[in-house]
């Protein structure tokens, strides 16, 4: 079995969510219906909104945030690229650009509070 390469992020409302990804991501969705929405990355990643309600089975007390959504750069000054047009468009930022262990991160939070980490494995110098 091949690890998946598409996630599906259960949303509130599609077009909300349409509207606040379509700038992060450079894109228009390939998919898009009441209810549900897709991205393809040029990679052939596949990253999908689906109205909580329409899922089935259906899905009882969904907490965003118990689970991260990574997306890796790479280099540093893309990271800040990303971390500077992301605050431009109000992105809830819940850490700022900060070192770890794994290389530099920043995290922001999506409108249904979906955590976003955005990641390079380079260290500032």
């Amino acid at each position: 079995m091949d690890l998946s390469n598409f996630i599906i992020l259960y949303v509130d409302n599609v077009q909300r969510s349409v509207d606040f990804y379509r700038p992060l991501f450079d894109r228009e969705p390939v998919e898009s219906m009441d209810g549900f929405a897709m991205f393809v990355s040029e990679t052939g990643n596949k990253f999908a909104l689906w109205a909580k309600d329409d899922v089935i089975p259906k899905v009882e007390n969904v907490k965003a945030g118990a689970m991260e959504v990574a997306l890796t750069v790479d280099a540093i000054s893309t990271l800040e690229v990303h971390y500077a047009k992301w605050r431009e468009l109000g992105v809830q930022i819940i850490q700022e650009p900060t070192e770890l262990d794994f290389g530099t991160t920043f995290t922001a939070l999506d409108p249904d509070g979906h955590r976003l980490r955005v990641f390079c494995n380079e260290k500032s110098q």
